[in-house]
């Protein structure tokens, strides 16, 4: 047994299990069969979980069943169907929605996304869709708000029963058309379902461009404030202060100063310098007394020579004079003041040395750790290192001990040079007496044995 429901969107055809679910699928299909689903809203659609209709006030509160629109109030709504269990497995299943007394009335929904378990039990199942992937596709894609209502209205237009084995319950009117839909159906306060979004049309490709522009600039402007590199959003630039780029590196600020001084009075002019090597990024900031003095020099200066090199001048687009001090408070550089009055200026203008001065990596800290107790650690840990450092050196300082050879049994001969016996032989004396004094007379120089002998003439004399 099938229904084709005609969306917005598209045709889907739902397969009724009316063995498993005869209570639902019997509510279902005659509610279909007097086309108490035309123009349904799907009132609710959450990403990857489920699309809800069925609510003719589009609210989500309303609908009663087949057995309350034929026997009255007390018949608004009837019991779950829990045997045999089904589950919400894939994408598609048809399931009544709980009203919160385990009752069903006339609100349903289609599983937009897969193995939804938490939802067996709590809701029948009574069919699956067929056809029309590509609709429930569409539907999960729509834009939604807080609430989970779609920002365009995606509704059921018609319902088509294929197959009914059900008999019609005495004093069921069908009627003969669709009924038209009511105004308060068709007002949801949301844009309609007919309804053509095109915000350009009418205006020119200019105008369209400069509209795009300026989202992208707003979307810049929220990045840039989330990542905290502006105070707000709305923050403007100074108008009184020139960016100029393009510059020689050997433009000063005094020739600087000198070129743009014609324009009106200058309260600073400095070329942006890099911290360490103190040689120009090649871009300067100038801050003339009143705006018009600037808008001068921008409309004169654009692309002009100086130092063998075309300068570009644009207004400058630097915030770095505003500090942002926390819920919405702004706080300007000293001497700065956006309306331009009168009062000392001192620029702010400068790179920061954003660059790792060291590879180390600081401690992490545990749970519930203050900065003092890391402090503490950390101290521990370096007196540890000297310590350790400290008893190397002194080790190594200390000279090396040199264990004595014990003979391995005291029975052991001595070596053929101790046994040796050199008084033993005349001729060998000779030979080691003679070879003494030959190295005497061959160490010393001519020179040294004279002044030797001198110093023992001395020592005899002193005595």
């Amino acid at each position: 047994m099938s229904v084709l429901v005609e969306t917005s969107l598209g045709n889907i055809t739902i397969d009724l299990w009316t063995d498993e679910r005869p209570k639902c699928c019997k509510n279902f299909l005659k509610l279909c069969k007097i086309k108490y689903y035309n123009f349904c809203l799907f009132h609710s659609v959450q990403r990857n979980l489920v699309a809800q209709t069925g609510d003719p006030t589009g609210t989500g509160k309303g609908g009663e069943s087949i057995y309350g629109l034929l026997y009255g109030e007390q018949a608004k709504y009837f019991d779950m169907e829990n045997v045999p269990r089904m589950k919400h497995k894939t994408i598609g299943i048809v399931s009544m929605v709980n009203n919160g007394g385990h009752m069903h009335g006339s609100q349903f929904f289609i599983t937009l996304g897969a193995g939804l378990d938490y939802l067996d039990g709590k809701h029948t199942v009574f069919g699956e869709v067929a056809e029309g992937d590509d609709v429930l596709a569409k539907v999960n894609e729509s834009f939604c708000d807080k609430e989970h209502r779609p920002y365009k209205d995606i509704r059921i237009l018609h319902t088509i029963i294929l197959d009914d084995p059900y008999d019609d319950p005495p004093g069921l009117e069908i009627p003969d058309r669709s009924p038209e839909p009511t105004k308060e159906q068709l007002d949801s306060g949301r844009i309609g379902m007919d309804e053509d979004i095109d915000e350009f049309e009418g205006k020119t490709e200019v105008e369209v461009q400069e509209i795009m522009e300026e989202r992208e600039a707003r979307a810049n402007a929220q990045i840039l404030t989330m990542v905290g590199d502006l105070p707000e959003e709305d923050c403007a630039p100074p108008e009184n202060v020139l960016f100029v780029c393009k510059l020689n590196p050997v433009t000063t600020d005094e020739d600087l100063e000198i070129i743009f001084s014609r324009f009106g009075a200058i309260k600073s002019c400095e070329v942006i310098r890099d911290h360490k090597t103190k040689e120009s990024l090649q871009y300067a900031f100038i801050e003339f007394e009143d705006e018009k003095s600037c808008e001068n020099a921008y409309f004169k200066m654009d692309n002009v020579l100086i130092d063998d090199r075309r300068i570009h001048v644009d207004f400058s687009q630097s915030v770095s004079k505003i500090t942002w001090k926390g819920k919405g408070r702004i706080e300007y550089a000293k001497g700065f003041n956006p309306k331009g009055d009168d009062g000392d200026f001192y620029s702010n203008y400068k790179i920061k040395d954003n660059s790792r001065k060291d590879s180390r990596y600081d401690l992490v800290f545990d749970e519930g750790e203050t900065v003092q107790q890391s402090k503490k650690k950390k101290k521990k840990k370096a007196k540890l290192r000297e310590s350790s450092s400290e008893e190397e050196q002194h080790k190594a300082s200390k000279p090396k001990k040199h264990k004595k050879r014990v003979s391995r049994s005291p029975e052991r001969p001595l070596s053929k040079k101790k046994h040796r016996d050199v008084s033993s032989s005349p001729e060998r004396k000779s030979k080691v007496k003679h070879r003494k004094q030959r190295s005497r007379s061959h160490s010393r120089s001519p020179v040294r044995r004279r002044r030797s002998g001198e110093k023992v003439s001395k020592d005899k004399h002193r005595r």
